[in-house]
């Protein structure tokens, strides 16, 4: 998990994911009416960080970045994917595209297509404008509860099934010429991965000296009966 935040630092919209701890009980403990509970956390889940980015500005007129709860919609390989990521660019033929190729999705399910070389322009409201003529306005969606979410690669997120529907992100502002960085905090996950590392360390050194300690007793036992 951490590996994959580190991976994702520079990635426009990306959403870290964190760890929920619980306190580990035995099965024989928790059987006992007053199981002494110890103070060592585990990771029971991770869970992601769905809190703003910093919006830094690019100047490019596709570059565009939400601020608010929401997600920008694109048609996927197997249907509506759901990103923070506006890194688009348009393609020779005038379709807004994101970094992988997925058309970006207006409002009614239709995408955006583009006739003329002039640049467009984009409201905080998702309408996109081209000499003054509207094109049509972005589909902004949210999720009522984003953890039902399924994360994919690239910064992209999946509803699981048809029990999981969106719904207008009705407090969503859009800015263009910015992106939204990614809320990983490099120098708080590399920390982390260092303490990992050494907690690692400690265990393969406790589980060699158990080994050691059980040959050793097993030999002991060996010359007694001998």
């Amino acid at each position: 998990m951490l590996a994959n935040n580190l991976a994702n630092a520079s990635t426009s919209g990306f959403k870290a994911d964190r760890e929920f701890y619980s306190t580990y009980l035995a099965p024989g403990i928790v059987s006992q009416p007053d199981p002494i509970v110890g103070d060592e956390p585990v990771v029971q889940k991770q869970w992601t960080d769905f809190s703003q980015g910093t919006l830094v500005d690019t100047g490019s007129a596709t570059d565009l970045a939400l601020s608010g709860n929401g997600f920008f919609s694109v048609n996927g390989p197997n249907g509506p994917l759901y990103t923070r990521n506006g890194n688009f660019h348009l393609s020779p033929r005038g379709a807004l595209l994101t970094a992988e190729g997925y058309p970006v999705r207006l409002v009614g399910g239709q995408t955006l297509q583009i006739q003329s070389p002039d640049p467009i322009q984009v409201q905080p409201d998702g309408q996109i404008l081209q000499d003054g003529n509207a094109l049509g306005q972005l589909q902004l969606s949210d999720f009522a509860d984003r953890s039902q979410l399924t994360k994919l690669r690239a910064g992209y997120f999946q509803s699981p099934g048809p029990q999981v529907t969106p719904i207008p992100a009705a407090n969503a502002q859009v800015y263009q010429g910015k992106l939204e960085t990614s809320n990983t905090g490099p120098a708080e996950a590399a920390a982390k991965m260092i303490s990992l590392l050494r907690h690692f360390e400690m265990l393969q050194r406790a589980i060699k000296i158990g080994t050691d300690m059980n040959r050793q007793a097993v030999e002991e036992v060996a010359r007694i009966g001998s």
